[in-house]
C-alpha cells in the first residue's frame, strides 16, 4: 500500500500558510479548523511545516503568551516529506524514527497532501480488518478433506 492511497481516501484538501504570517493568525485557522498542522508555503515551494508541537514550544518559551512572533520564527523548516509512491511501511518507520506526526506528500516540487500519523495507523488497520475478514471467510469456507473416512456407516 502506498501513500497514494491514503490521498485517495482523504481527499485534497489542503491548508497552507505563508512564513510572514503572525503565529497568532496561524494558531487561530488551527484552531477554527481543527487541524494539527498547517504547510508553510512561500513563491509556491514548501518551506517548512508548522504543527500544535511547534505552537506550544514557541508559547512556552515565550512565557505563556504567543506575541508578535512570525510562522517563520518557529516553523520547521526541514520537515520530513515523502512521495505519493511512498510504500506505507516506510512512511510508517520515518514518522516514527522522527517522532513526526505530520508529513507532507510531494511529487517532484508540488504538493500533494499532509498525511498525519493518524492517517497511517487507520490505513494499516483497515488493511489489517480486511485481510482479516479475507482469512475468516476462506476458512469458513474450507471445503471438506475429500481424504478423511466418512464417518457414516455403509448402508445407514
Amino acid at each position: 500500500m502506498k501513500v497514494t492511497d491514503i490521498l485517495r481516501v482523504k481527499g485534497n484538501t489542503l491548508y497552507t500558510i505563508s512564513p510572514d504570517q503572525p503565529l497568532a493568525e496561524a494558531t487561530k485557522t488551527m484552531a477554527e479548523l481543527d487541524i494539527g498542522s498547517l504547510v508553510v508555503m512561500e513563491h509556491g515551494d514548501l518551506v517548512g511545516m508548522l504543527t500544535f508541537r511547534e505552537v506550544i514550544q514557541a508559547v512556552v518559551n515565550n512565557g505563556g503568551a504567543i506575541g508578535t512572533r512570525l510562522v517563520r520564527s518557529v516553523m520547521d523548516d526541514a520537515p520530513l516529506t515523502c512521495t505519493p509512491e511512498t510504500e506505507i511501511d516506510e512512511v510508517r518507520r520515518m514518522m516514527l524514527l522522527r517522532h513526526a506526526r505530520y508529513m507532507p506528500v510531494l511529487e517532484r516540487r508540488t504538493l500533494m497532501g499532509v498525511i498525519s500519523f493518524y492517517d497511517v495507523a487507520k490505513t494499516v488497520v483497515d488493511a489489517q480488518d480486511f485481510e482479516n475478514r479475507m482469512l475468516k471467510a476462506y476458512i469458513r469456507d474450507w471445503p471438506a478433506d475429500q481424504s478423511e473416512p466418512s464417518t457414516s456407516k455403509p448402508g445407514a
